[in-house]
């Protein structure tokens, strides 16, 4: 065999050239085109694969040509230069075959850009986007995100609250709910590419669009709301660091008595708070500068980010060196410096109440519990989504997002817990709960590095907020779920402006809000509920294990990410049951807001996995015994178009799905329709392929649960004889044959429908499968048109109580629910009529049925021929004569053609017989019994009656016959046949 490589024309082989080629350059509009080139004996091996120039040419095999509407290059070149035209496809290592295994399926919402071309740059490269590492894409912005307001301002009020073993409880609690998160996230973004959307991305994809938009939105809003909060944490430091830059006068608060070790200390605290009309100033004009930075693209924020970040990590170790060194001269006689003396005097904690300053006041209007620590401290370890949330501007996501998110949170929670026995061991518990910013207060050199750390820290925190929030809300744009957010939309190698204004707006309303401790918990929640969503998603794919779920991150297990949605449900109930239930509720509106309005999208979401999963369970759970009658449901199998011709764009008859939805109770269960089209099935592959979406289409259209299947065949015959013996699975195979009756067969074709009509019924016996034929389909009631009267069952023959159940699954439609049931028996003698309707009544009572019952005594033909003939003159024989008499000719023609050709009679291929007074009996009972409905159901709102079956050796013409007699002037009926089985029972 010889071997191929990849290269352009001007890797020459050795050996002789084909002759007659024609190549043409590819020009640099072109799509790359990768081939695989032929080598003759000889030649090298391991041939590298080498770049292709401008103006190279290429030559492919005709048979590997792609459509020129489709954008390949077309060159026509001799079968003898390619050595795979036996597969009649392109090269596996085509990039553009490639492309349909990574990328999302075309006709369904996909993630942003999936949709685009992706090529092989030829000539000069084409100038794309920078892409950032582990270290400026994950880590930085994950660590500018942790490292926010609260660790500056109110980490050390914490460790004087709760005191030093539950400040302890509280960052390993907050950190273990992180840290299982982010390793949740890492096995979902190591699954495959990861395009835009972060966090939005890895849930919509796990649980749906549905689940991803809604949770992706409350996210957007959490990051959108979270710049606001470091906004107001940066003015409010600076106010505090230069009162002097204030334009209004700033608020005091004097506390005269405080409480200290459980006891009541007097003295008065003075404590000066940034007036609000300040806050809302500064955070409007500074709201506005970020927003112009953000404007600038990732490329300035990335040359800007190192800026902020590294005054953050100096002023941290300016904190861990005043600590070390305190106390300093004049420092206050709360600051003791690391003692363990102090040490065991915070360890426990001391919760009491405190004004809004934050100070201890045994009048104030707050009280702190451990709950409400929680809520004021999570914030202080969310931010690790920053990372992920650019994920459509990293090099490779399935590294970076994983390392850098997981180190980011080690290395934050790590700091925290070092920080409470620092904090704890340095200062009194008074001094923790009265100077808000002590870590300002003992750094070394001066309290200014820290007012320059916490300002810089909240800024970055504040960028990196309002950079996720609009790249996460375009992403939910672009994938087009909901039409409203369009506007939202950003394409590649444009930057989000209209996602960017619009979380500036939001930034800005939160900031003239201008209450920090307001903010927070909403934070807090819309937070929590992105965790736990991410949690699910990947608790949901590990306990599925799917074929596709391949993770390169393998430190996760199902249970873990069961722990970390559960801590994250926990911690939000106990911060605020109330904000927990607005959260959730919020969320549900978004979610019952896309399922209505949304446009569908299959992503291969992790509910549907587990659908799929669990119908294979179910479904081998049934097994192939038979379904006890108190378990059966019906599964018709609905003929759309067998006779006659429809409008082209309506595959389907518009009444046989209302017709397919009264046999179900209040809509459940599952009906099959299917269409047979006549032809090859290579040449009408693609034609059925089509007709099968738009009959889906026209199911949906009529609200109708149901699948849709069209088969090619060589006659309907043929095909529908495929379908009962292959259609379902297990138990789960259809039941009941549903067709419209074939009033047109008499004008449309006198031979091809009745031998088709009763090739099916025939069909549908052996293979067990219950009939139900329907007349006057054009007449039948939909859902809004009411029906009274009565619903009349002429019980002929057993059929295992199948009419018997149509006739109930009628009475809970709308349209039938005012009519009462009448079940006609028929008996041969007067004697039998009362102990028959005796042991009827019976039956129905024991079937929890309620109907009247009617004997009608019909006399047989036998009997009948004994009788005097004037009886027999006194029945309305017009339609009776009439039939005997298109019989008659139709068989005078047919014996004739035999005859004529020297053999037997025969019919659509095999032999009949003809018995002249069978054919009259029949007659005679088909018309008996259809004076008989006449008689007493001429104005019931529909007639279900027993279906006889072809008798065997029967022309089709005569059956036909048969049942034109039966129906004849009855406006609805349906004809129905039970089979082999009981579908009703009289046991519980």
């Amino acid at each position: 065999m010889k071997r191929g490589g990849i290269g352009g024309a001007d890797v020459e082989a050795p050996g002789p050239k084909p002759t007659q080629q024609r190549n043409r350059s590819v020009e640099s509009h072109d799509r790359a085109v990768v081939q695989m080139v032929s080598m003759e004996p000889g030649s090298s091996a391991g041939a590298a694969p080498r770049h292709m120039k401008p103006g190279t040419n290429l030559s492919t095999d005709p048979r590997m040509q792609m459509a020129s509407s489709n954008g390949h290059v077309t060159p026509n070149v001799s079968q003898s230069d390619s050595k795979l035209e036996l597969f009649g496809f392109d090269s596996l290592v085509n990039i553009l075959g490639l492309k349909s295994m990574t990328g999302e399926q075309n006709q369904a919402p996909a993630s942003p850009r999936s949709g685009e071309d992706v090529g092989i740059t030829i000539g000069c490269p084409k100038e794309t986007e920078h892409k950032l590492g582990t270290m400026m894409g994950v880590f930085i912005p994950c660590l500018q995100n942790i490292l926010g307001i609260i660790y500056y301002i109110r980490f050390t009020w914490i460790v004087g609250m709760g005191g030093i073993w539950q400040s302890l409880v509280l960052c390993a609690f907050c950190g273990a709910c992180t840290f299982l998160t982010g390793i949740s996230l890492s096995a979902i973004a190591t699954n495959g590419a990861m395009k835009g959307g972060g966090p939005y991305y890895l849930i919509g994809r796990a649980l749906g669009p549905e689940v991803g938009v809604s949770i992706g939105l409350c996210f957007f809003l959490g990051n959108a709301v979270a710049g606001a909060m470091y906004v107001l944490g940066a003015v409010e430091t600076f106010l505090d660091a230069v009162p002097s830059a204030g334009f209004f006068q700033e608020s005091v608060t004097v506390v005269n008595n405080t409480l200290v070790n459980g006891t009541t200390v007097a003295g008065a605290t003075t404590v000066s708070t940034p007036s609000l009309h300040d806050l809302q100033i500064y955070g409007v004009i500074l709201t506005i500068l970020l927003c112009f930075i953000v404007f600038g693209g990732v490329k300035i924020i990335n040359k800007v980010a190192p800026a902020f970040l590294v005054p953050v990590l100096f002023s941290i170790l300016c904190i861990y060196i005043g600590v070390f060194i305190a106390p300093r001269p004049n420092a206050s006689k709360g600051i003791t410096g690391l003692s363990i003396s102090t040490l065991m005097d915070n360890w426990s904690s001391e919760y009491q109440r405190t004004n809004n300053a934050g100070v201890p006041d045994p009048n104030g209007s707050i009280y702190w519990d451990f709950n409400a620590l929680l809520g004021l401290f999570f914030p202080a370890v969310t931010g690790i989504m920053a990372g992920s949330n650019r994920s459509a501007s990293l090099k490779d996501t399935q590294r970076s997002i994983p390392v850098g998110t997981i180190n980011a949170t080690l290395s934050t929670t790590v700091m925290y817990l070092l920080s409470v026995f620092l904090f704890g061991a340095l200062a009194t518990r008074e001094e923790l709960l009265s100077d808000r910013l002590l870590a300002a207060t003992v750094a070394w050199p001066a309290p200014v590095v820290i007012y320059i750390g916490i300002i810089l820290s909240t800024l970055g925190a504040a960028l990196q907020s309002m950079t996720g929030a609009p790249r996460l809300l375009a992403a939910i744009a672009n994938d087009d779920i909901l039409p409203v957010l369009n506007c939202f939309k950003a394409y590649e190698g444009s930057e989000p402006h209209v996602a960017t204004l619009f979380t500036s707006f939001i930034c800005i309303a939160c900031v003239v809000i201008g209450n920090l401790d307001l903010i927070t918990p909403t934070i807090t929640m819309f937070f929590l509920l992105c965790y736990a969503g991410v949690n699910l998603s990947c608790f949901l794919l590990d306990l599925l294990d799917a074929p596709s779920w391949r993770p390169r991150w393998k430190f996760h297990h199902w249970s873990l990410s069961l722990i970390g949605a559960f801590l994250c449900i926990v911690i939000m109930f106990m911060i605020s049951w109330a904000f927990t239930v607005v959260s959730l509720a919020l969320a549900s509106l978004i979610y019952y807001y896309v399922s209505l309005k949304g446009k569908a999208g299959d992503w291969g979401d992790g509910f549907k996995s587990a659908y799929f999963q669990l119908a294979l369970r179910s479904l081998r759970s049934l097994g192939a015994n038979q379904v006890h009658p108190k378990n059966w449901y019906p599964i018709p199998l609905i003929f759309c178009r067998p006779w006659g011709k429809l409008p082209e764009n309506v595959p389907c008859h518009p009444k046989l799905a209302d017709f397919a939805n009264c046999m179900k109770k209040k809509g459940r269960g599952m009906s099959i329709f299917i269409s047979i089209m006549d032809g090859n099935y290579h040449e009408s592959a693609e034609d059925a392929k089509m007709a099968c979406r738009q009959l889906s289409a026209y199911i949906d259209y009529r609200r109708c649960e149901g699948v849709a299947e069209i088969i090619v065949a060589r006659s309907m015959s043929d095909g529908f004889r495929s379908i009962v013996q292959t259609m379902g699975l297990g138990n789960l195979k259809p039941n009941i044959v549903v067709m419209r009756y074939p009033e047109i067969w008499r004008r449309e074709n006198l031979t091809q429908i009745p031998s088709t009509f009763v090739s099916i019924i025939n069909d549908c016996i052996i293979a067990n499968k219950a009939v139900v034929i329907v007349k006057g389909l054009d007449e039948w009631p939909n859902e809004y048109q009411r029906q009274y009267g009565t619903i009349d069952l002429y019980w002929i023959v057993k059929d295992g109580g199948l009419m018997l159940l149509l006739s109930q699954l009628l009475l809970t439609k709308d349209s039938f629910e005012s009519c009462k049931i009448q079940v006609f028996c028929i008996a041969e003698e007067d004697n039998e009529a009362e102990e028959l309707k005796a042991d009827v009544k019976k039956f129905l009572y024991d079937l929890r049925m309620q109907a009247e019952v009617i004997v009608v005594t019909m006399k047989s033909w036998e009997a009948c021929a004994e009788s005097s003939a004037g009886a027999k003159n006194d029945e309305p024989q017009e339609a009776y004569a009439s039939a005997q008499r298109r019989i008659r000719t139709y068989l005078s023609e047919m014996k004739q053609t035999a005859q004529r050709e020297g053999r037997t009679l025969m019919e659509d291929g095999r032999e009949v017989v003809v018995n002249e007074q069978k054919v009259d009996k029949f007659l005679y009972t088909m018309l008996k019994l259809n004076a008989t409905i006449l008689k007493y159901s001429r104005m019931a709102a529909v007639v279900l009656v027993s279906l006889p079956p072809p008798p065997l050796n029967h022309m089709a013409y005569c059956y036909m016959e048969y049942m034109d007699l039966l129906v004849e002037n009855v406006p609805r009926i349906l004809i129905v046949r039970g089979y082999r089985r009981d579908v009703v029972t009289l046991f519980t």
